[in-house]
């Protein structure tokens, strides 16, 4: 797999949170899902407005998931929401039904992220079958003792020299991130509020506070 340089996303449906990150250049884009569009107050009919508004405003991927109880409701509604944009990637949860789907899209050329991705193995199934991207949710593995960074670390291993790319998911504080970095995992989503965490630092203000104060000396003499 090519090289690449780190890219963060922001993990929200809510438009204030993300409109700052993304006018500000710090996303390459926007991952949903259904539970932040109900965080959000939002329902399926909202999604190409929502859609609409984040590509206006400069994201570069937006992810959006696929919903249905059989194959052939997910592979509908995957079909819909990539006729939003070719910016889209569905994403598509790593069920069995799931990974059928994804693997479908894959081969017709569609960029499709497997969600919810825990395992090493899984990592490699989706490799095999050419799905652009895997999501691993480090929190969620943490809490069920499933593994850390180094669990993902060997997926991105596994995924080799595939077009798979390891988006890491469920990502809860700064050091998080700089260690998945440091870890070889180069797509990452979190909450705007960690990657908002990732400019401050109280130190910084009170040093920009103190050069304030000093031109303000040079300034007044």
């Amino acid at each position: 797999m090519a090289d690449h340089l780190p890219r963060l996303y922001a993990d929200s449906a809510e438009l204030d949170a993300v409109t700052p990150l993304l006018r500000g250049s710090l996303v390459h884009g926007v991952s949903t899902n259904p539970t932040l569009l109900e965080r959000a107050g939002l329902t399926t009919r909202d999604i190409p407005r929502m859609t609409a508004s984040l590509l206006e405003l400069g994201a570069r991927e937006v992810f959006l998931q696929t919903w249905g109880e059989s194959e052939q409701d997910l592979e509908r509604r995957a079909h819909d929401l990539r006729a939003l944009s070719d910016r889209v990637v569905v994403k598509v949860a790593a069920t069995a039904a799931g990974f059928a789907v994804a693997s479908r899209l894959a081969r017709g050329g569609a960029p499709v992220l497997l969600t919810a991705v825990y395992t090493p193995g899984q990592a490699l199934a989706a490799a095999s079958s050419g799905i652009r991207y895997i999501a691993p949710y480090l929190g969620r593995m943490r809490d069920a003792g499933l593994g850390d960074i180094d669990t993902i670390a060997r997926m991105q291993q596994v995924c080799g020299r595939s077009d798979t790319e390891v988006f890491a998911a469920s990502v809860r504080t700064p050091d998080d991130i700089v260690d998945l970095v440091e870890a070889g995992i180069t797509a990452i989503t979190a909450h705007p509020t960690v990657l908002g965490e990732l400019l401050h630092h109280e130190v910084t203000d009170q040093s920009a506070a103190d050069f304030n104060a000093a031109r303000s000396i040079v300034t007044e003499h």
